[in-house]
This record gives C-alpha cells, structure tokens and sequence, in this order.
C-alpha cells in the first residue's frame, strides 16, 4: 500500500502481486479529445499484466442523454461480472496520468458497494516509464458475480443541486478548470452555457495532483480553503460529465471528510439546460 494515501497502491506493490487470486485490476483511462490520446488503443498496445479495460463510455445508463451517467445497479453488476470481477475482490484501478479518470472507477465500485478499492500511485504512464512489465495480450476473463450494493446517498441528482443552489445548504465544488468556470473559455461540449452554479467554488482537479500522485493532505485542505470551500459542512463535486468530480470525491475522502457527495449529471446536464441558473466570473 501507498504510505501517502489510504486509498492508493504503490507500483511496487502492484507488480509483486501481479496475478494473485481476488486482485483485480482495471483500466480505467479516458481523454478529453484536446489530449489526443485513444484510451482503448494504448490498453490494447500495452496493459498491466491481468488488467481489464473499463470504458466509461459504455459503462453509463443507455437510457440518459447525459454522456457518463452512473447505470443502474443492475447494470453495473452485469459490466463488473463480465469483467470478471466480484465485490469482495481487492481491485486496483489505474489510468494513464494517475489522478486523471481512475478516481471516477474507484467512486463508480465503491458507490456500488466494493470496499477494497484502490488506484495506482503514478498512473500507467508512471508503470510504463519505470520499464515495469506491459503486455499487449488479451486478459483472460472468467465471469464472476458482483453484488451491488447501491449507496444512493453518495450521489446528488439535479432536484438535490436546485436544492442546494437556492438554499446553500452544501458546499459546491467544481472541478472543471479555472476558464471554464468563470465563463472565460468554451465549454468542449456544444450547446453548453459557459459559468458555473450560483455559489459554487472553483477547485480543478488538476491542481489536487503531481506526478501522478494526491497531494499530502495538508496542501489538498489548503486548496479547498484557498478556494474558499467551508469543509465544516457537507460538499457536492462537480464537473464537466461527473468524471473528474471524483478527483474532488477521493480527495475530500482522504482528509476525512465524508458527508460529500458527486452531482453525477454536472455540468453537462446543469449547463445543458436553459432553466438553470448560471454565473460568469471568479468568485
């Protein structure tokens, strides 16, 4: 384990463990089109030996227009058990960075109810840099069962955040980066207003992480309070598509805070509405 975070495994550790009964793990990559990088191709180019591929494009309600939106139970249950994984299962998820999308896998198997669940310190771009062992071979998968266990009161609905808008009564804190908060630069998305949630506070994702690494804990509650976000009180993270939001969930997580929850519809159903309220500027 990780002597920094909890909620993290060393390379180290991952690679004298590689094919262990009950450890699973999962590749949890995706990118922003702007980054340039093809998620599944480099999986299938070179993965960690064992690893399975998690795509967060696929795994969503096929019912919902939003682009990420958490499935049903029952359906993340039938996408794990493909993946041959179970809840009691130790899994490890990684992406390329580090601290990129694999915080919002590690959210997705912990709100359905695995409990040893953790990510990779330094990414697989770290894993690959170090000359740790890659493989392009397909992962042999046995079919297993994944019991969900829904925990619906870590995930905030568009009711809930209207809720919060109005009365303040949960901190908010976006992920998304500084330009695209205050309205200064476009939303990657079309048909998405620029600004952010009346009272919400800008905390990038970006900004939480080095080296593929969470920052100590120290400098994660300095960004918060920086950001002006009161962690004496309950806080809902946010983004663009409920992917990096988790970056602000695992964070939150690591300094103790608990009373968090993750608006899974983000921006992309909150900006994507015209009856919603919206702010430009810093605040």
């Amino acid at each position: 384990m990780s002597d920094q975070n909890l909620f993290f495994v060393t390379p180290e550790w991952l690679q004298e463990r590689l094919g262990q009964p009950g450890l699973k793990i999962v590749d949890g990559s995706w990118y922003l089109p702007a980054q340039k990088r093809d998620a599944r191709a480099e999986y299938d180019t070179g993965h960690i030996p064992g690893a399975v591929f998690f795509d967060q494009d696929k795994i969503v309600d096929p019912e919902s227009s939003l682009p990420h939106a958490l499935p049903s139970p029952d359906l993340f249950a039938r996408f794990a058990g493909s993946m041959g994984i179970a809840t009691g299962d130790r899994i490890v998820v990684y992406d390329g960075p580090g601290v990129f999308t694999a915080p919002r896998v590690w959210w997705m198997f912990r709100v359905m109810g695995a409990k040893n669940v953790f990510i990779l310190e330094g990414g697989g771009d770290g894993w690959k840099a170090a000359g740790r062992p890659v493989t392009s071979e397909a992962t042999k998968i046995a079919p297993n069962v994944f019991d969900a266990n829904f925990d619906a009161s870590r995930v905030a609905s568009l009711d809930d955040m209207r809720g919060i808008v109005e009365t303040g009564s949960a901190e908010i804190a976006d992920a998304r980066p500084g330009g695209r908060f205050t309205g200064a630069d476009p939303e990657p998305r079309a048909g998405m207003r620029s600004g952010h949630m009346p009272g919400a506070h800008s905390v990038p994702a970006l900004s939480l992480a080095k080296d593929g690494k969470l920052l100590p804990p120290d400098a994660l509650r300095e960004k918060f309070e920086a950001a002006g976000v009161d962690l004496s009180k309950p806080v809902v993270t946010s983004c663009g598509s409920g992917v990096t939001a988790a970056v602000l969930t695992l964070a939150l997580e690591t300094l103790g805070h608990k009373e968090n929850r993750l608006y899974d519809g983000s921006w992309s159903e909150w900006g994507g509405r015209a009856d919603t309220p919206v702010e430009t500027g810093s605040k």
